[in-house]
């Protein structure tokens, strides 16, 4: 097989797999109760699992300077102590969750926060439902059944988020969507075929409703058509978004 031909069987590989793209996996759409639809991005298992390490090394470290003031307290610093380490263990993650943040300082670290299902700011309810429900999670040990619910499902929820309705989500970031009607038009490095040319228009279609990340991902399959074979980045996603308006009669 020539070069020529050993580019145009990748392109048509990478237009096919374009075309036959199923549900998208980096967005949870919400709509809220006055009609918005949002899309919201779940955090997975690994910033949430950097997230929970870091508030628990503050939280360790809250316990530490506290047992060396009240050591000269005798009985009294003792009770006060246990006092702190409960309230450190279960009203810290409340605490800040209900903070207009929705985030521990951990999450913030990682621009986490948590929300309900809607997308509204979670509820003291909720806050202290899906902080209970730990106990849960944490069973059989070293939070298994938090981990395996966590990897089975697409919005990456533990039990205490399906108990409570909430997700941990990515804080929304500016939008650097690009919409093939804002794009200018590019012929085709190579010649479409009808199949390729649906895959186009579809990407074109559902462009606006992708993440930048994905939308970036996708046009990168189908770089062939705007000669950027092996590449990807924003400019290439314009060029190939471009020959979608070429496609679709932008011309």
């Amino acid at each position: 097989m020539s070069a020529r031909q050993d580019r145009g069987h990748d392109g048509r590989q990478g237009l096919t797999a374009l075309s036959t793209q199923g549900t998208l996996d980096t967005v949870v759409a919400a709509e809220t109760p006055e009609g918005i639809l949002l899309e919201l991005r779940p955090a997975g298992l690994v910033p949430r699992f950097y997230a929970f390490m870091i508030d628990w090394m503050i939280r360790i470290a809250v316990m530490w300077v506290a047992i060396i003031v009240t050591s000269i307290m005798g009985g009294i610093g003792i009770a006060l102590w246990l006092i702190l380490v409960f309230a450190l263990e279960w009203l810290y993650p409340i605490a800040f969750e209900l903070m207009p943040s929705g985030a521990t300082p951990g999450k913030r670290a990682f621009e986490l926060k948590v929300i309900l299902d809607n997308g509204l700011p979670i509820t003291p309810a909720a806050a202290v439902t899906r902080n209970l429900l730990r106990t849960a999670d944490f069973l059989p040990f070293a939070f298994g059944l938090a981990i395996v619910s966590m990897l089975v499902r697409s919005d990456c929820k533990r039990l205490g988020d399906l108990a409570a309705g909430t997700l941990v989500v990515y804080e929304p970031r500016p939008s650097r969507k690009v919409v093939a009607t804002h794009v200018e038009a590019i012929a085709p490095a190579r010649p479409l075929s009808p199949q390729d040319q649906a895959a186009l228009a579809a990407l074109a279609a559902r462009a606006s409703r992708l993440t930048p990340e994905r939308l970036d991902e996708l046009a990168a399959m189908a770089a062939v058509v705007s000669g950027d074979r092996g590449r990807a980045g924003p400019e290439v996603t314009r060029r190939v978004l471009g020959v979608a308006r070429w496609v679709l009669g932008g011309r």
